[in-house]
């Protein structure tokens, strides 16, 4: 399965996650399955995004796509990492 791992730095969580949540059907229409959001233990504004996705071709296009890059402007993204993946394995113990 192609998941996406996103690291970024936000001006305010408020104001990115507003804007996250706006986005919401055209990340599904690109293909987003599933997301989990995290931060870092001390700092609310240090964001992880890691997304299951229908395909990585797909992700690529919608996160380097010129409407997401005006989006994450307009939620003060800085400086965004974004790492694509496959699952090799997965288990539950």
């Amino acid at each position: 399965m192609p998941h996406v791992l996103i690291i970024h730095e936000v001006e305010s969580y408020q104001k990115w996650k507003a804007v996250f949540d706006q986005a919401a059907s055209l990340r599904k229409n690109a293909g987003e399955i599933s997301y989990q959001l995290l931060r870092h233990d001390n700092d609310a504004n240090r964001i992880v995004h890691f997304s299951e996705w229908f395909s990585l071709d797909n992700a690529r296009r919608f996160f380097e796509s010129p409407e997401l890059i005006e989006i994450r402007i307009k939620a003060g993204v800085k400086s965004p990492h974004f790492i694509y993946l496959h699952e090799i394995e997965r288990d539950v113990l």
